[in-house]
């Protein structure tokens, strides 16, 4: 069954099945010479060779053959194999791709004819036809409309999952754009230093030899290419219809985490709930790149937690260790509702925590809420100005 209707469902076979049973049909009829021949041949022929249209024109294929397989069976004749074969492949065609209601419609013929000869002298081969013809004929058709509500289903699921991998692929560049614009900021910073100390160096350092001012004005001016170098791939990033607003706040130096107080407690100020900040061990300065994921993983957790579980309180605690500055996250709300790790904002603190050497863990706490985690390596804070 399944191999039969792998060939009426490729896009060729319809036209050399039509041809084929036709053939058949018209030898099958000629070996059994019942009467006049030439009648029996026209409304053989007329039940198989439609079949040709059964993928473009499945009303018309399936209403041709079906009139002429009807007017066979009205004439007290019976029906070749081939015939048979091509109904059920005409019908199956109709409910794979034909509208809703053209099945219903040619099938009903089916099911008169079969309850009216049933009341007859039972034995008559064209009583048999005709009562087979019709479960046949329903049993095709459902199973075109099975394959076509497969086939759609399968179709929806593979645009949703496509458009889900879009957006989530969208959603990741703009957030590694939009990390790359602030670590620019932070590494523009210490590229600029370089070049302002290489030129006072050799301005102001007495009795200078002239291969030491030499170097000195090659480091400045690899230090400003450098700049040079790095807006012109960051112009490739920014977006050219940014607004003045967008504008203004590419501008504002990047946070850290001197200003995590002021994010809490304007976090405090929307939510009305409890919003702490728990800091253990000693702080220490770290790499502005460092502070700039830390705050903003803090910032984006604070966010969720408005969306996801609006009124919880919430603990933001920074535990400062000899090697790396650990980011705990946690509320008291319900939790998640569906599949944790899976929301954009998760994935831009992920990105963050990777671009400076760290990882993120994400995740309902035991017991109840939420929690978010990150371990940021710190960097060495030497040689900033």
């Amino acid at each position: 069954m399944n191999r039969a209707r792998v060939l009426i469902e490729r896009a060729d076979r319809p036209l050399v099945a039509a041809i084929l049973l036709g053939c058949l049909g018209v030898a099958e009829l000629v070996v059994r010479a019942d009467g006049d021949p030439s009648v029996g041949i026209l409304l053989g022929l007329g039940a198989t060779l439609p079949l040709a249209l059964g993928r473009t024109q499945p009303v018309v294929a399936a209403t041709v053959v079906t009139v002429a397989t009807l007017a066979t069976l009205v004439t007290d004749r019976r029906l070749t194999a081939a015939a048979l074969l091509a109904q059920v492949a005409s019908l199956y065609l109709l409910g794979r791709y034909g509208p809703r209601r053209a099945p219903a419609v040619l099938l009903l013929p089916f099911a008169g004819y079969a309850v009216v000869t049933a009341g007859r002298a039972p034995g008559a081969t064209v009583r048999v036809f005709a009562v087979v013809l019709a479960f046949f004929a329903a049993g095709a058709v459902w199973l075109g409309r099975a394959a076509s509500a497969r086939r759609a289903a399968t179709e929806t699921a593979t645009s949703r999952q496509l458009i889900a991998d879009n957006r989530l692929e969208l959603a990741a560049r703009s957030e590694r754009a939009r990390i790359a614009r602030e670590l620019h900021d932070v590494v523009a910073h210490h590229i600029s230093v370089v070049a302002v100390q290489a030129e006072t160096a050799r301005l102001t350092t007495p009795d200078l030899p002239a291969e030491g001012a030499r170097r000195l004005v090659a480091i400045g001016d690899t230090a400003r290419n450098a700049l040079t170098e790095m807006r012109r791939l960051l112009g490739v990033l920014r977006d050219d219809a940014a607004t003045a607003a967008t504008r203004a706040a590419a501008r504002a130096p990047q946070p850290s985490l001197a200003q995590l107080t002021e994010l809490l407690d304007e976090a405090r100020a929307v939510s009305g709930a409890s919003t702490r900040l728990i800091v253990r061990g000693p702080a220490a300065p770290l790499d502005p790149g460092v502070e700039l994921a830390a705050y903003r993983i803090v910032q984006e957790a604070l966010t969720n937690v408005r969306r996801h579980a609006p009124g919880a309180a919430v603990d933001v605690e920074l535990r400062y260790t000899g090697g790396a500055l650990h980011v705990c996250v946690r509320d008291n709300g319900p939790g998640p509702r569906g599949a944790p790790g899976t929301g954009h904002g998760l994935l831009g603190m992920g990105e963050r925590a990777a671009m400076v050497g760290g990882d993120l863990h994400a995740g309902p706490h035991p017991g109840s809420g939420f929690v978010v985690r990150a371990t940021l390596p710190t960097g060495a804070a030497e040689g900033v100005a």
